[in-house]
């Protein structure tokens, strides 16, 4: 009998900021996998998930986390990965898993490496998502920043894929997000100035947490590195009201 493997946006930090539909799933799913990194810390979507389920059935997955390139170690924790989520299937047949992400699964997750893994190894199993409120979304909301308005596009951009693009985007004058910036932070904030984009563009970091840190991205040093789970959102200019419906 096939399982169920259930991908979860957990969203960025804040616990309150899950969806019934995913608190509801994380309350009586038979174990709920989390990723951590080898070095074996806490992660924030762990930190999220225990709000909703009891400790003994969220379960560790170690994932090369803080590597940034696609290595042979990421595709050995992979595998590993796999091996371990297709084991708890092949001992709980017809069981019901989930994978709890922070954000949301189709958005830079690792989830989707995990599933394409999992279903290497057992062949058939039934794949669902449930999405999550992602952090550009959050920090709008925390800012008071309407990310998009009319006909606006808006741009999502890993900075590690290279500033180059993040770049052309601010000279189109669309609406901005980036993530994964922290070590490449002076040339993202050089990036914006060049342009011209600094004054609008708004920093986030640890949202809904303790250490929340929300700021005009000007008031960063642009001499200094930021974490990697941080945020920055960058509105289009608008210079009257309705603007973006032209």
């Amino acid at each position: 009998m096939n399982g169920t493997l259930v991908g979860v946006g957990v969203g960025p930090g804040d616990p309150e900021l899950v969806t019934v539909k995913a608190a509801n799933l994380l309350a009586k799913a038979d174990v709920v996998f989390v990723p951590v990194a080898d070095s074996g810390e806490t992660g924030r979507a762990e930190q999220t998930v225990l709000y909703y389920a009891e400790a003994w059935r969220v379960e560790r997955v170690v994932f090369a986390l803080h590597d940034r390139e696609h290595t042979q170690r990421r595709e050995r924790a992979w595998d590993a990965a796999a091996a371990q989520v297709a084991a708890w299937f092949a001992a709980h047949p017809g069981g019901t898993a989930v994978f709890a992400t922070i954000g949301d699964p189709c958005v830079y997750s690792t989830f989707s490496y995990l599933a394409a893994s999992v279903r290497g190894v057992l062949g058939e199993l039934d794949v669902q998502l449930v999405p999550g409120i992602t952090a550009m979304q959050d920090l709008a909301a925390r800012s008071g920043t309407p990310l998009v308005e009319g006909r606006e596009p808006l741009a999502l951009f890993p900075m590690t894929a290279g500033p180059e693009r993040f770049r052309e985007a601010l000279e189109r004058g669309d609406a901005v997000a980036a993530y994964k910036f922290g070590r490449m932070l002076p040339e993202t904030l050089a990036a914006l100035r060049a342009t011209g984009r600094l004054d609008e563009a708004v920093y986030g970091a640890g949202l809904g947490l303790p250490e929340e840190d929300i700021r005009p991205a000007a008031d960063l040093d642009p001499e200094e590195q930021g974490p990697y789970l941080a945020t920055l959102i960058v509105p289009p200019k608008r210079p009257a009201r309705g603007h973006g419906l032209r």
